[in-house]
């Protein structure tokens, strides 16, 4: 496994569409593996392909509420199939570090994907993953949350939450 460079904004890669995953093959699955490790390392909730330079439609979420039992779920290919409710809460990003901004966001949000053996499977999230979900799906049309951002917030506003 690796740890791999987690790219910033102002690099063109986060501005790009990403393509669909046409064959699970072992460099995927080294991928997701790479990405997993990355993710811990950077202690973030997700992260996409293109966050990491590869332009394939991919990424990870970490459900972990401990911070000690990571429980990763990789989507390939990820299609949002069905929203409900709606949230306004803070959003940032790893590769907009030391940014934050509020968000609109549905509050349940449940995506089909594929796993890394090839089967397609829903899942659902709500509050965090539900944002999370949409963030990360986001990347892969080229959109980063400050895009679309109500309002952006300086380190001091989060201090006072």
């Amino acid at each position: 496994m690796a740890i791999l460079k987690i790219v910033e904004i102002g690099d063109e890669i986060l501005r790009k569409k990403c393509r669909e995953v046409t064959e699970i093959t072992p460099k995927i699955i080294t991928l997701l593996d790479d990405m997993k490790d990355t993710l811990i390392k950077a202690n973030g909730v997700g992260l996409a392909a293109p966050q990491v330079g590869i332009l394939r439609r991919l990424f990870i979420i970490d459900t972990c509420t401990d911070g000690e039992n990571h429980e990763i779920v990789e989507f390939i290919n990820p299609k949002i199939v069905e929203t409900k409710g709606h949230q306004e809460e803070v959003e940032g990003c790893l590769s907009v570090p030391g940014k934050y901004g509020v968000t609109s966001r549905p509050m349940t949000v449940t995506v089909e994907a594929t796993d890394r053996n090839g089967k397609t499977f829903r899942y659902t999230g709500t509050g965090l993953y539900g944002r999370c979900l949409c963030h990360e799906n986001d990347h892969l049309d080229g959109t980063l949350y400050i895009d679309n951002a109500l309002e952006m917030l300086d380190p001091e506003d989060l201090e006072e939450e």
